[in-house]
């Protein structure tokens, strides 16, 4: 699985299908291999967008897919995890991504009104049936992970599927996930899936001198997702990222994103890039490692967990 995940998150809307086909064409071509979707990302039409590019762009055999499942926008209830609405909704799935089996399917969120030993019997069905290969969880709590991790791992033995990743926003403006969810992650053997980490695109550097029009922030559907990002701690974590970029001779992006994906538990980073120039520069900064000396000035510099 490559290090760095493509995101899909807006794929039918704010990213047309040619620009998608390039983006992941160019993704592939670079070695990478992870695509992160989701069935609520766009009403599904991510999802399908991704399973028409997988016949037209790339081949199948090339890509990890990842999606996710429990949201129930259009339902009676925002969550939903039972065995009915799980296994009808990964059917659903697969028909949009045109493809026969998930390579990694994510609880996107807990439902506090189905049993846990329900929601994961289902998934352990999915994956016994050939229809999902590897099992991850996406937005829950730190005891909401250990639970469910917990209980999968202690029926190993009887067939239960082990939870391999957990999906967090995790970043230098945003740290929350060393306080108990790195941790629970290390204890239970998953890695984490860490989306979002350049800050919503404020460490980019770009918000510097205010918002560019062809921004997410200037986007009305997109600027309430950045504008938390533009206190006065984020402007002094974004001067320390370009400090060091400075004096390495590299782009604020790709000390953000070095020091994010070379995290202890970090096994992937998400990015989302909307233009093949956005993912190119992602795609350079592979090689990018830090310095002990600036690891620890920036870990200073963001060391307070404060986050929206």
């Amino acid at each position: 699985m490559s290090r760095t995940a493509l995101g899909t998150m807006t794929w039918g809307k704010d990213t047309q299908e040619e620009e998608a086909a390039d983006l992941l064409a160019a993704f592939v071509d670079a070695g990478g291999s992870l695509i992160d979707t989701a069935d609520i990302y766009t009403g599904g039409h991510s999802e399908r967008m991704v399973g028409r590019l997988l016949r037209s762009a790339v081949r199948r055999d090339d890509v990890i897919i990842a999606t996710k499942v429990g949201h129930t926008p259009e339902g009676y209830r925002p969550h939903d995890t039972s065995r009915r609405h799980l296994l009808a909704t990964l059917d659903a799935s697969l028909r949009r991504l045109q493809t026969d089996h998930i390579d990694l399917w994510q609880l996107h969120v807990h439902d506090a009104q189905t049993p846990i030993e329900e929601t994961l019997a289902a998934i352990d069905h999915a994956v016994a049936t050939g229809r999902v290969r590897y099992v991850g969880l996406g937005e829950l709590t730190s005891w909401q992970v250990a639970t469910y991790a917990t209980w999968q791992r202690a029926g190993q033995s009887v067939g239960r599927a082990p939870v391999v990743s957990v999906g967090s926003e995790y970043s230098l403006l945003n740290r929350k996930a060393e306080t108990e969810l790195v941790p629970a992650l290390a204890d239970c053997r998953a890695g984490l899936i860490a989306w979002s980490p350049l800050g919503r695109g404020v460490l980019t550097a770009k918000y510097r001198t205010g918002v560019p029009g062809d921004s997410r922030a200037a986007l009305q559907h997109m600027a309430p997702f950045v504008e938390p990002y533009f206190d006065e701690r984020s402007r002094s974590v974004v001067e320390s990222v370009c400090t060091a970029a400075d004096g390495l001779g590299v782009s604020p992006l790709a000390v953000a994103l070095s020091w994010v994906r070379d995290q202890p538990g970090v096994c992937a980073t998400t990015v989302g890039p909307r233009t093949a120039a956005q993912l190119g520069e992602i795609l350079s900064a592979e090689d990018v490692v830090l310095p002990r000396e600036i690891r620890e000035a920036l870990n200073d510099t963001s060391s307070a967990t404060a986050a929206p």
